[in-house]
């Protein structure tokens, strides 16, 4: 919801040297420098990568990975400082049951040497998840075991370096992250990080399947918000297998992709202007928007997929975000709200065609507001003490959806279009923004933020769901883990055809 000239400040790099690989390193595969055999292996292991699904099979034999020395299949690339390790990982293939203490996941060593200190999140045969560590080379391992435990599931794996803390958390899949931190354990600050198979059999090999494997720079401490920033990518989510790939990467930062009509493109903001990225040729370009190239990141396409409404801070206004629409191909901007009257945020606009719905700073009061697309007077829809944002029509055009942090936390809410029957629809310890309807009007994807972020702030580059549930009640389950927040998913990201999500997430980019 807000605007500031984008900066390309980046928080570091990292660092991709290739050197200590030792005897019988093999090429590169994905995003990962080499992959090897470490210690003594009876069998030899594999590594493969499929462009299209972004997976990654994995093999591996060895003995164990315990107490002074680890055998083991590796799949690396070398980082420097910190760090976000990520995957969603099962064990597949013949080997599958062949020992309970097999092991997959993530570790993280300063050298190749089978006995040398570590940090691994481990997998095991019979479920359990464990923070296994090494604190000095030749020395026993040690582990904390989560109090989850995830078998015969897809198991989501995540490892962070932290300032020299370790945070391991886990899940199965669909569900929320259960963490647990280590201290004491001094790595260097160049080290391998990647992913391993231990069949703990030396007479068998084990496969894993790896899927959404993320490797994240995050932000540092002294990052200063809409000043600085880190890389975007643009992901699309298979709603139905969970399953996220990268299709675009900016080191800049670009933010909340709108999937058009046609199922062809996504649009999103960059540095104040629209573009539109081709699907198909994977290609991008500007959208012509005339005078309006100070956009923000709000931008919603109408139903019919003709017009789009865009924000944009205008000199008249004092730089204040104002609403405008333009041909969702491009042309010259016609204004909305009235002058003087601002800042406005737009989020949604009604299936027939007629209104907008915003949110509007109004003096110390952000509520949620709707205006003819003809522009006019504008009428309040909300007046609760608190942050109302966010809002957006069902596809049905009966209720608007919106969030407010009216109840303490930020939580998801509808009324009708005439603001009338304000009901609470979650409840829960996240944070809730920007709900979304799938094209059906079944289901709702919103993004939640963790209870330690204010409830008034949707900030950049925190770890935070994206999580779905249904408008016939239950539970929310988690579809994506991301580390991103602001510039996520503000505006409407479904496909029509509600089968996928876009979403961005975010990492410093070399």
């Amino acid at each position: 919801m807000r605007f500031a000239t984008l900066a390309r400040v980046f928080s570091g790099a990292l660092s991709l040297a290739l050197f200590g690989a030792g005897a019988g390193a093999q090429s590169s595969v994905g995003v990962f420098d080499a992959h090897t055999d470490v210690g003594r292996v009876g069998r030899s292991g594999s590594a493969s990568y499929d462009p299209k699904r972004q997976a990654y099979v994995v093999a591996g034999s060895g003995q164990n990975m315990w107490n002074d020395r680890d055998d083991f299949h590796f799949v690396w690339r070398r980082l420097t400082g910190n760090f976000i390790l990520s995957t969603r990982a099962r064990f597949t293939g013949a080997g599958r049951g062949a020992d309970e203490h097999r092991k997959i996941g993530w570790t993280i060593r300063p050298s190749l040497e089978t006995s040398i200190a570590h940090v691994t999140a481990a997998l095991h045969g019979n479920g359990l998840m464990s923070l296994q560590f090494r604190r000095t080379t030749g020395g026993m391992t040690e582990e904390q075991k989560s109090r989850d435990s995830l078998p015969d599931a897809d198991a989501v794996i995540q490892l962070e370096r932290r300032d020299g803390v370790y945070v391991m958390s886990v899940a199965q899949f669909g569900d929320t992250l259960v963490t647990q931190e280590l201290t004491g354990v001094s790595l260097p600050d160049t080290v391998y990080v990647g992913l391993f198979v231990c069949s703990h059999n030396d007479a068998v090999v084990e496969r894993a399947e790896f899927t959404n494997v993320r490797i994240t720079t995050p932000a540092k401490r002294d990052l200063v918000a809409y000043r600085d920033y880190l890389g975007s990518s643009l992901e699309i989510l298979d709603v139905a297998t969970g399953n996220a790939t990268i299709v675009h990467q900016y080191r800049g930062s670009f933010q909340a992709p709108n999937w058009t009509r046609d199922g062809k493109a996504l649009i999103y903001a960059q540095e104040g202007r629209l573009y539109r990225y081709d699907i198909a040729s994977r290609t991008t370009r500007p959208i012509n928007t005339g005078f309006a190239t100070r956009n923000n990141n709000d931008h919603v396409l109408s139903f019919d997929g003709r017009k789009m409404g865009i924000s944009h801070h205008t000199v008249e206004d004092s730089g204040a975000s104002v609403i405008y629409i333009v041909p969702a191909i491009g042309g010259t901007p016609k204004r909305v709200t009235a002058k003087g009257v601002g800042p406005s945020y737009l989020h949604g606009w009604s299936p027939d065609g007629r209104w907008l719905v915003y949110t509007g700073i109004r003096g110390p009061e952000l509520d949620v507001y709707k205006i003819s697309v003809a522009g006019g007077k504008e009428i309040r829809l909300t007046s609760a003490p608190g942050l109302d944002d966010g809002p957006e029509f069902t596809p049905d055009g009966e209720h608007v959806y919106f969030n407010s942090s009216r109840s303490g936390r930020m939580q998801i809410w509808r009324m009708r279009p005439d603001g009338s029957d304000q009901r609470q629809v979650t409840s829960d310890g996240f944070n809730n923004w920007f709900p979304h309807f799938a094209p059906d009007g079944k289901n709702i994807a919103f993004l939640s933020f963790p209870p330690d972020v204010p409830a008034d702030d949707h900030p950049f580059y925190k770890h935070v769901l994206l999580r779905l549930m249904s408008v016939y009640g239950g539970p929310a389950r988690v579809i994506a883990y991301v580390y991103g927040g602001q510039g996520t998913i503000n505006v409407p990201s479904w496909s029509p055809d509600g089968k996928r999500l876009a979403f961005v997430s975010n990492s410093t980019m070399p």
